[in-house]
């Protein structure tokens, strides 16, 4: 049976963006959105600085050039042996250690003047490196190697967000994507506000870090305040590599 049900076309991506401000049925956490903000949105396949000026109004301020920050997290850990996903055993392992950076593997682009980021070079360093050692040690430093890497990763994203504050002077910060539930990410992203005087604001529950339907949720609903419904069905599909770019779905203000 019809219904005429009206549709909303939503990225995923747009969805994490929201993700911080999900409340339960008791209206918690109470967050007021207080524009703008800058996000981080680091996952498996995504890694970008956006400006969240306003409801449904965002400006790319830089995007991974090749490997998203989960997808490399996820490439060294297969490299050291771990199944898929490799980027909880990484975080894992790394917190046996203490986060130590015993192997200061580079910070891609730590320098580069411009918001976006690459790991293909640093994993490819990493690969270099850990095909050369001799297997006992590869063994031994299990946990260095991949915390080495992880703190290359993250103190990567962590500089890249500091550089976009001091470009935007936006001081308050959101996080979304899977790899934004790490604790090492937090901890390093919430010391760096608050030595730049911002906030930080985390999705409030671990499910809320990956793909779920609440975050789509809020996203849809302030399109459909604006009545920001599909006019025509046969326009709508799912794109698996649609950007927060594209304007057709996303205008940018």
């Amino acid at each position: 049976a019809e219904h005429n049900k009206p549709l909303i076309g939503i990225d995923h991506m747009e969805g994490h963006l929201y993700s911080s401000f999900v409340q339960n049925s008791q209206g918690n956490p109470k967050r007021e959105f207080e524009f703008p903000y800058l996000v981080l949105l680091v996952s498996g396949g995504h890694t970008d600085l956006v400006l969240f000026k306003n409801h449904l109004q965002y400006e790319i301020l830089g995007s991974k050039r090749d490997d998203a920050a989960g997808e490399a997290l996820d490439k060294a850990g297969r490299l050291l042996g771990f199944g898929y996903p490799g980027a909880p055993t990484m975080e894992r392992l790394s917190e046996q250690v203490e986060n130590a950076d015993k192997y200061k593997f580079p910070r891609p682009m730590i320098r580069s003047g411009d918001l976006d980021f690459s790991f293909a070079g640093l994993k490819t360093a990493f690969l270099y490196f850990v095909k050369k050692l001799p297997e006992e040690e590869k063994v031994e430093n299990l946990n260095y190697l991949a915390s080495s890497f992880q703190e290359a990763v993250f103190q990567t994203l962590v500089s890249k967000t500091k550089d976009a504050i001091i470009q935007t002077g936006v001081k308050s910060v959101l996080l979304g994507g899977g790899v934004s539930v790490n604790k090492r990410l937090r901890t390093l992203m919430k010391r760096m506000v608050k030595e730049q005087g911002g906030s930080v604001y985390f999705p409030s529950y671990k499910y809320l870090n990956f793909d779920n339907a609440a975050m789509i949720g809020v996203a849809a609903s302030f399109r459909a305040e604006r009545k920001l419904f599909v006019k025509d069905l046969s326009e709508l599909d799912r794109k698996p590599r649609l950007s927060l770019k594209d304007s057709s779905v996303n205008p940018i203000v």
